[in-house]
């Protein structure tokens, strides 16, 4: 039925009438919401929210991650035909997902932001839903962290990134994308001897106590003995997943802000994300995709799979 499907389905952001099943709508046309999922403010029943987070103002380098969000959901259009592959199950079918469109708030006040995005997630998860957000610069993660602890207490992190994120920030007025990783361990928000950070490649003394994989190891390991490790480290301690594209190397994901050479490849990527199925994930985001960066789309396209296998992950654990 799916080439019929496609003969009808048209905006299915707006026109579809349930939040599960696949989609068949031509990738080229319609609106575009993550997944084909319906854009709702009613979470009644929801299982997941995807929400953007369009927000770049706490980067170092190159900005431009406030598309991100936009650009992410035009690229998962090329994915809700059919269940992810290697999964063995359909997260679509299955769970009631849904695109919460992308969260509001006065760019030219920049302090009130961080209260603005823990509030924004709080109603998602007292709503019953788990939050996977489309980024936007690592910033973010740090607010969303605190709405997560708030509800479920102190969480593993797990961190895929070229960067540690724990620079030494003491002064709670900043909003930087390079220390949320600190001020996360200072303010209680997640266990560093149960989280793990993969892809590090830059020099930062100071990891907070976060256990590190850095790119080399990846590399010199493989995926798989990654994974494993992964898995040991975290065990059954409820864990959050923040992806920063940058975690792949710039020839995969050439379109991010602090592009780091000797990265992940989404291959190797893909193969750690699957084989950490079984931890108990509450939720996760994907961050730093720079559309102005890569003329090419690849970036977003990597970080709408890296969404999906978030879904698959938090999924797995629930599937009936």
């Amino acid at each position: 039925m799916a080439l019929e499907d496609a003969k009808n389905q048209v905006d299915q952001a707006f026109t579809r009438d349930t939040s599960r099943g696949l989609s068949h709508e031509n990738a080229f046309g319609g609106a575009t919401s993550f997944l084909r999922r319906r854009y709702t403010k009613d979470l009644t029943g929801v299982d997941v929210a995807v929400t953007g987070i369009a927000f770049d103002q706490a980067v170092t380098n190159r900005p431009g991650c406030r598309f991100g969000p936009r650009a992410i959901r035009e690229a998962s259009t090329l994915q809700p035909y059919d269940p992810p592959y290697g999964w063995g199950f359909d997260p679509l079918g299955d769970f009631s997902v849904a695109d919460y469109g992308d969260m509001a708030f006065d760019y030219a006040r920049i302090s009130a932001f961080p209260a603005a995005v823990t509030q924004h997630v709080r109603t998602i998860l007292d709503a019953g839903a788990a939050c996977l957000t489309l980024g936007g610069d690592h910033f973010i993660t740090l607010p969303i962290l605190r709405a997560h602890a708030e509800k479920f207490g102190p969480v593993a992190l797990l961190q895929f990134d070229a960067h540690s994120d724990s620079w030494v920030d003491d002064d709670p007025a900043r909003i930087d994308h390079g220390t949320f990783v600190y001020k996360a361990v200072k303010e209680g928000l997640i266990l560093p001897e149960k989280s793990v950070a993969v892809g590090i490649r830059t020099v930062n003394p100071d990891t907070q106590g976060v256990h590190i994989i850095d790119a080399p190891e990846v590399h010199r390991t493989g995926p798989s003995a990654v994974a494993a490790k992964v898995r040991q480290i975290i065990g059954d301690t409820p864990c959050y997943l923040t992806f920063d594209i940058d975690a792949l190397d710039p020839a995969f994901a050439p379109g991010t802000g602090t592009p780091v050479w000797g990265g992940l490849s989404t291959a190797q990527a893909a193969v750690i994300l699957r084989e950490i199925a079984g931890l108990t994930l509450l939720g996760g985001d994907v961050v730093e995709v720079s559309p102005p960066y890569d003329t090419t789309g690849a970036t977003a396209v990597a970080g709408a799979h890296v969404a999906m296998e978030i879904l698959c992950l938090w999924a797995w654990t629930r599937r009936r």
